[in-house]
């Protein structure tokens, strides 16, 4: 049990992160990734060991993220992705660093936001959490053909968004200042 611990404590920062740019809120990010990793930990026998383990883990937290979308649309009405995405934790403490890219994050946020649902989801499990093409196929039970159109999609709708001024590349690399 130990080990499971520490290996959701490690990806817990992760998982937050990509929760908060799925659903663009950082209450319901918290609140989805407790709540996956509650199921993570009830269906702790179904784990996958070896390279399987990542996908199976952030498919679980895709999931919960979903379900709160469709339960706060359902109940509101409205999918209103005006959220800001303030709060995210960084990677890189220093204050030189965060000030230069406040800006930027700030824009790539909002053109993150404003990308559907079955764009953003992909894009932010490929540039955000880091997971392959394959893990995100898995992620979102889907066919890795059609991850491969959906990210090369998102990548298109950001390199035409205005707000971001021509600094997104369409290639695999579109978000790594970013990061």
């Amino acid at each position: 049990m130990d080990e499971l611990e520490e290996w959701l404590a490690r990806e817990y920062a992760r998982a937050y992160r990509t929760a908060c740019l799925v659903l663009r809120n950082p209450d319901d990010a918290e609140d989805a990734v407790q709540e996956a990793f509650l199921r993570v930990w009830r269906f702790r026998d179904a784990i996958p060991s070896g390279a399987g383990r990542t996908a199976w883990l952030y498919r679980v937290v895709v999931n919960a993220c979903v379900s709160r979308i469709r339960s706060e649309s359902a109940r509101t009405g409205k999918d209103d992705g005006a959220d800001a995405l303030s709060g995210l934790p960084d990677r890189s403490p220093e204050p030189a660093v965060l000030a230069e890219r406040t800006q930027l994050a700030g824009t790539v946020a909002a053109a993150l936001a404003d990308l559907p649902e079955h764009l953003r989801v992909p894009l932010v499990l490929r540039f955000y959490a880091g997971l392959s093409e394959k893990e995100i196929a898995t992620a979102i039970d889907r066919r890795p053909g059609t991850v491969k159109s959906r990210l090369h999609e998102a990548r298109q709708r950001l390199a035409q968004d205005l707000r971001l001024g021509g600094w997104v590349r369409t290639d695999d690399d579109v978000l790594e200042a970013s990061r």
